[in-house]
């Protein structure tokens, strides 16, 4: 069992910046590979980025590449998510995934792996 609890979300004006947290309970932390997904309002739930065990390999979802980072560090339990040039357009709850497998070609079929979700936190952009 991972628990998986989310930080950092929050208000901030277009072109900012912010940095989430998703630590993580139990020992088999570094089993799993992390990912973030948002969900805006009336709209599915969709990829964001994702890790690998060892942090060595990260996937971007087109709309975020170049202008989010997803890091780890197994020695905290803890995955972030440093979102640069903030757009209106990000603004959605974005929550921390646990999943066994690293995303497959199609990215929108990551969800389907997800073992374990975070409750979520909310990032709202202004214009």
């Amino acid at each position: 069992q991972v628990q998986l609890v989310e930080s950092g979300g929050g208000l901030v004006q277009a072109g900012g910046s912010l940095r989430l947290s998703c630590a993580a309970s139990g020992r088999t932390f570094s089993s799993y590979a992390m990912g973030w997904f948002r969900q805006a309002p009336g709209k599915e739930r969709e990829f964001v980025a994702a890790i690998s065990w060892s942090g060595s390999s990260t996937y971007y979802a087109d709309s975020v590449k170049g202008r989010f980072t997803i890091s780890r560090d197994n020695a905290k339990n803890t995955v972030y998510l440093q979102m640069n040039s903030l757009k209106p357009e990000d603004t959605a709850v974005y929550y921390c995934a646990a999943s066994l497998s690293l995303p497959p070609r199609a990215y929108s079929d990551y969800i389907r792996t997800v073992r374990y979700w975070g409750q979520g936190t909310q990032v709202t952009v202004s214009s």
